[in-house]
């Protein structure tokens, strides 16, 4: 009987999460929402294509009265990246480049707007939508770690051989063309979501294995992916917001010795492995020393003193949208970094980056923007947005996080779900003909006598 009840709760979770209670309109838009993340780890193909159906389709289903306010402060900074790009342009030395920006920043445009328009209650989802994406990523390492063991497997080589450099990192993630740091950041808001949930809810004992059994993948995709910003990232969460966003008293404490035990452990075995060793220990000091003959790969410090270097010539302005990678291939080839200008690298930090296009000022927009989604999800005392704020400015520190089509992808469309879910619903009620003469009524009658 019991084994039942836990089977019947188990098909209505599923039956929630794939039907809704809605109308049609809201019932596609609410599939389009679910399908652009479950694209997400995967080519952008299908992310783009699932963005301009959604954005077709809220245009189509346009109505007055549901249109949420659009001129405000919200939209104005979940635009602003988009918005630097475009005022860069006027002066930029590139123009060619600086409308491909245009192009790429494009999903960062859309997604208020879209959200702006149209009527879905994302609050009221929000749950489902970061559930299904929790179990799209947890599959999505499942069949990566599959196409790992069976290429072992064919080659013959040792079953450890998982944890060498030819299924790390990026060689682990590219069976789905996915940067690993990038696909790490996905992963990242999923493993703290599920956790979130297994620590401040009830759930059956059914639900909680499965929770837990994704956890443990999702953990294992991270160690596996080894990006060391992301990492870094989820340290701070777990340790720190963790116990102050979601738990309170001596379970505080608890919770604190525990997750630092847990992470000490997670560290000696990450030491153990000589593949991990080297990527988070000796690759991070080769990246923060000087360069020496031999390199391969040129460190991050020597491209930072060369971005620093062009940022000191034009620290107001930058040089427009679209300049980075034109400047720094100059300086790469004068500087005989020749592997970094075949790859045409850019600075790998987005901080320099809008330094370089649009100096101070722009760096300053950008700055206030991470400062408005930290102060809003602290606000609102939601862990997993505050999670996404901490992981967007640690890796944008060693990566050009929206130079990237998934890295703009991923802001674009977090960013605005999590403020527009965290805030009531609220809609513009523009006057239809049609009530008039009711309004006209009701306000005759708005005045009752004091007699009465």
């Amino acid at each position: 009987m019991k084994h039942s009840l836990l089977n019947a709760t188990r098909v209505q979770s599923m039956k929630e999460l794939l039907l809704i209670k809605d109308n049609l309109a809201n019932r596609i838009s609410y599939y389009h929402i679910m399908l652009l993340l479950l694209s997400l780890p995967f080519d952008r193909f299908y992310s783009h294509l699932i963005l301009a159906s959604f954005a077709i389709h809220t245009l189509i289903q346009l109505k007055k009265g549901k249109v949420k306010p659009v001129f405000t402060l919200r939209t104005a900074v979940l635009l602003s990246v988009f918005l630097v790009t475009v005022v860069s342009t006027l002066y930029t030395i590139n123009p060619a480049h600086a409308f491909i920006e245009w192009q790429l920043d494009l999903p960062i445009l859309l997604f208020p707007l879209i959200m702006c328009f149209n009527p879905l209650d994302l609050k009221k989802y929000k749950s489902r939508f970061l559930l299904a994406f929790a179990l799209c990523c947890t599959a999505t390492i499942i069949y990566l770690y599959a196409d790992a063991f069976i290429t072992i497997r064919y080659y013959k080589m040792s079953w450890s051989s998982i944890m060498s450099p030819a299924f790390t990192n990026h060689n682990f993630s590219q069976p789905i063309d996915m940067h690993a740091t990038f696909f790490s950041m996905q992963i990242a808001i999923a493993l703290v979501y599920l956790l979130s949930v297994l620590i401040s809810e009830k759930l059956t004992l059914t639900n909680r294995i499965v929770y837990v059994i994704c956890c443990l993948v999702l953990t294992a995709g991270i160690i596996q992916l080894s990006s060391k910003s992301v990492f870094v990232a989820l340290f701070l969460v777990l340790n720190i917001a963790f116990p102050y966003f979601l738990i309170r008293g001596l379970r505080q404490k608890a919770y604190i010795l525990i997750s630092a035990s847990a992470f000490c452990i997670l560290v000696l075995c990450i030491f153990s492995s000589h593949a991990l060793k080297d990527r988070f220990l000796y690759e991070l000091k080769e990246d923060l020393s000087p360069s020496f003959a031999g390199q391969t790969v040129e460190p991050r410090l020597e491209r930072w003193k060369i971005a620093v270097k062009l940022i000191g010539e034009s620290p107001v302005i930058g040089y427009g949208a679209g300049s980075e990678i034109q400047l720094l291939q100059q300086q790469y080839f004068a500087k005989k970094f020749y592997s970094s200008y075949v790859h045409h690298l850019n600075a790998h930090n987005e901080y320099m980056s809008f330094m370089l296009k649009s100096g101070i000022w722009g760096l300053a927009v950008y700055l206030a923007t991470l400062l408005y989604g930290f102060k809003k999800a602290i606000r609102k005392r939601d862990i997993v947005f505050f999670s996404f704020m901490v992981i967007i400015a640690t890796v944008s520190l060693s990566e050009n996080v929206l130079d990237v089509d998934k890295g703009v992808i991923f802001y674009g469309f977090f960013f605005s779900f999590f403020v527009f879910s965290s805030e009531q619903k609220e809609h513009l009620n523009l006057p239809i003909k049609r009530h008039k003469y009711l309004r006209k009524v009701a306000t005759k009658h708005e005045v009752v006598p004091s007699s009465l």
